[in-house]
């Protein structure tokens, strides 16, 4: 500084002015200075490391660059020059100092925002992350790391120590319990999910009370994010998962079998005992053969060791079509290339009721995948509904206009036939 004043006197301006100029000169000197250390770090050193960085072995510093850490610490190096040349302005140098602890506090909390991002992203390139996200634990960091810079920033302005204003936030407890409620649920939601491994980033959870079923696709502090088959996104608070019910698919996908449980309803009164010509009919059915073999020998020797008399249908035992019609299905599922041959397979009847007979068909699929379970089941379906005839057996279902339109024909063309 008297270095300047000493050349502008030498050049003929008068002391007083030579003072003010003597500080613009240095204002825009120190400015120009920090704007030069500043382009020549971000843009000339970024541009050096930057291939480097992207072209070695390592991943994790990758990660740096695209959350721009190293970027943010650039903004450092004005500060510092800034800090450094405040000594030439004695009278001003107390609020430049504070000026530029602040904004180096400032910029240090960006700094490891971005890195904490960075470590985020890193660790999520790793299959446990999606057992253990720590989103919500970088959210936690995040608010106290920003809780200290705030009282840092606020006690280097009022010149106080930070204690003062810890004692005074201690006494405002209870406002910050307010303030922040749904975060110590989520922060405690987040630890118990986490710890009992109850959801996973990519698990298909079902929570109807918030409309949501579909894909997790991000687990937070204080939000689940879960993508719905119809691609909406239903946001769900993160302790809701601990404080309600829903339902979490994942042991189905990685049990490997999804099961089918559906029911057919057979109109009872087409079920009847097998006649001679039927079960000739039936032994011709590759599923069937040795079924209709094994419990012909099976009813015969029953009857004739307890000597029942035959001449009525109702004593002893006999084939029913609906029996025989349950063992047909069996055989086809356990023959089925897409049922899974490990998990449980049963057909069985439920309680008849004014619907008919429900006959139900109990069983797991070797795929899990959406589109190609709902295929094997509509193609098990499509044979069952086909063959049920052959048996003898009709489908129920409840008159239809077409049905009745039908019938009306057929009294009105009996009605002209009587007269």
């Amino acid at each position: 500084m008297d270095f300047i004043k000493n050349l502008l006197a030498d050049l003929g301006v008068q002391a007083t002015i030579a003072g003010y100029l003597a500080n613009m000169i240095m204002i825009v000197g120190i400015g120009a200075l920090g704007i030069l250390a500043h382009f020549i770090t971000k843009k000339v050193i970024l541009k050096v490391i930057t291939p480097y960085i992207r072209n070695n072995r390592f991943k994790w510093d990758n990660y740096l660059l695209e959350r721009k850490v190293i970027q943010r610490l650039s903004h450092l190096v004005p500060a510092v020059i800034i800090y450094y040349f405040s000594f030439s302005f004695p009278s001003y140098q107390h609020w430049i100092a504070k000026g530029v602890a602040i904004y180096i506090i400032v910029v240090t909390l960006a700094v490891l925002d971005a890195l904490l991002n960075a470590l985020n992203d890193f660790y999520c390139t790793f299959e446990v992350s999606k057992m253990r996200p720590i989103r919500g634990y970088i959210q936690v960091a995040k608010i106290i790391i920003f809780t200290i810079g705030g009282i840092l920033a606020i006690s280097n302005l009022i010149g106080e120590s930070p204690l003062i204003l810890l004692s005074g936030i201690g006494a405002l407890s209870a406002v910050v319990m307010l303030i922040f409620k749904d975060s110590i649920l989520g922060l405690v939601a987040g630890v118990q999910l986490t710890s009992n491994d109850m959801v996973r980033v990519g698990d298909w959870i079902e929570m109807p009370k918030y409309g949501a079923n579909g894909d997790i696709i991000d687990i937070s502090l204080n939000t689940v994010k879960v993508q719905n088959f119809d691609k909406t996104i239903t946001t769900i608070p993160t302790y809701a998962l601990i404080s309600d019910s829903f339902i979490n698919w994942r042991g189905m996908q990685n049990a490997g079998g999804r099961r089918i449980k559906r029911s057919i309803r057979l109109d009872t009164g087409s079920i009847a005992f097998c006649s001679p010509e039927m079960i000739d009919k039936f032994k011709k059915i590759h599923y069937l053969s040795d079924y209709i073999a094994g419990k012909e020998k099976e009813i015969e020797q029953y009857n004739l060791e307890n000597e029942i008399d035959r001449s009525s249908p109702v004593n002893g035992r006999a084939l029913t079509n609906i029996g025989v019609f349950r063992a047909y299905i069996q055989n086809y599922l356990e023959h089925h290339p897409k049922i899974h041959k490990s998990m449980t397979r049963m057909v069985r009847q439920l309680e008849p009721g004014e619907t008919g007979l429900p006959l139900e068909i109990y069983a797991f699929t070797n795929d899990t995948a959406w589109a190609a379970y709902e295929g094997i089941q509509s193609d098990i379906f499509d044979h069952i509904l086909a063959v049920a005839p052959e048996f003898g057996l009709r489908v129920f279902q409840s008159p239809s206009g077409h049905d009745m339109k039908s019938l009306s024909a057929r009294e009105r063309v009996g009605y002209y036939e009587v007269r």
